[in-house]
């Protein structure tokens, strides 16, 4: 199991979603660094459960203790570690499914790869494992944000209900203020009733996350298989539940020609820059000084309480219906997430 993310900026994770805890190591973070460790707490709530009425009310305190690699407040450059306690795990929610494979579920082929018989709350394939990338993220942007390099993520679009205005259009400051983690007050609302019409029906909505890194200087990343696009895809597609990733002008430069996609180059007093974005900030794998921007697919939650027909591990015809403490729509708690593991890439190429 490949539980390592990273190059020279690594964190190892341990832990499952109904185990005693998870945490993980951070290997190779830079040394001097002042750590604020409530800045962590608040990235940490942000993705918590119980937050919004349609997720999860599994009511984790998500309290990280940091073991090492911290001392008096600053980063001395040894391994950083760290862990969270899971004190409101309730694995009896699972008995009654125990040998059910849940449609769209890692159950199958989890157990295929690893022999699991008893895969309570998911596992290591549980989106609780997340928790330990926003504490390494959060570490991450720390970091970055001492080299004035700043990075916010957004809801875009659940279900149905897009924000159709480019970041360049929105103010992204205000977004932790409104009833969703999105810039406008009026779409976040739409959002939330579209969330709701899919609580009251037993289902539940995926949607997309969109990112915006500020401040990465250009050179950063590799022409061919070590780029910093494939780097951000191959990050964002470890996120459970996610489906697509695009940056810059993404799937939408299929429609276009070359005269319309193409970034003009301009001269200005800060020297060489482009006219447009539609490359996202990212040129043949390597940072070029422009906002880099991306968006994140994430499908529907797959725990829902309509019934539905399966078999069991030995084949036999089911019928399930999930119970248990589960989101409606993930996509809300997961932009901090996101944010933490742009941030560890980024900071991963500059070190």
């Amino acid at each position: 199991m490949d539980n390592t993310f990273g190059n020279r900026l690594t964190l190892t994770t341990f832990g499952s979603s109904h185990g005693e805890a998870i945490g993980g190591v951070v290997d190779g973070f830079p040394r001097g660094i002042r750590i604020d460790t409530q800045a962590v707490a608040l990235r940490l709530a942000r993705r918590q459960t119980g937050r919004y009425a349609f997720s999860s009310q599994r009511h984790e305190s998500d309290e990280v203790r940091f073991l090492s690699g911290i001392s008096d407040g600053v980063s001395d450059g040894f391994p950083i570690a760290f862990f969270i306690e899971n004190r409101n795990a309730r694995s009896s929610d699972y008995d009654h499914i125990k040998d059910i494979l849940r449609p769209s579920h890692a159950d199958y082929t989890y157990r295929l790869r690893y022999g699991v018989d008893d895969l309570v709350g998911g596992g290591r394939a549980s989106g609780r494992e997340t928790a330990s990338w926003v504490v390494a993220g959060s570490l991450a942007l720390q970091a970055l944000q001492a080299k004035a390099i700043n990075i916010v993520g957004y809801v875009s679009q659940i279900g149905r209900v897009v924000e159709t205005l480019p970041y360049t259009s929105l103010d992204l400051r205000g977004i932790d203020k409104n009833p969703l983690p999105t810039p406008d007050e009026s779409t976040a609302r739409r959002m939330v009733a579209e969330i709701d019409l899919a609580r009251s029906d037993r289902d539940s909505l995926g949607g997309v996350v969109s990112c915006v890194v500020k401040g990465v200087s250009a050179g950063i990343g590799n022409p061919i298989f070590n780029k910093l696009s494939s780097r951000l895809a191959a990050a964002m597609m470890s996120i459970p539940s996610a489906k697509g990733f695009d940056y810059g002008a993404g799937f939408e430069a299929a429609a276009m020609r070359g005269s319309e996609h193409n970034d003009i180059f301009v001269a200005d007093s800060d020297g060489i820059r482009t006219a447009t974005n539609r490359s996202g900030g990212i040129q043949g794998g390597i940072s070029n000084g422009e906002d880099i921007y991306f968006r994140v697919a994430f499908k529907p939650v797959a725990s829902i309480g309509k019934r539905q027909q399966t078999v069991d591990t030995h084949g036999n015809a089911r019928t399930i219906e999930v119970r248990g403490r589960h989101d409606v729509c993930i996509v809300p708690r997961v932009v901090p997430v996101v944010e933490s593991l742009a941030a560890l890439v980024v900071l991963d190429f500059m070190l």
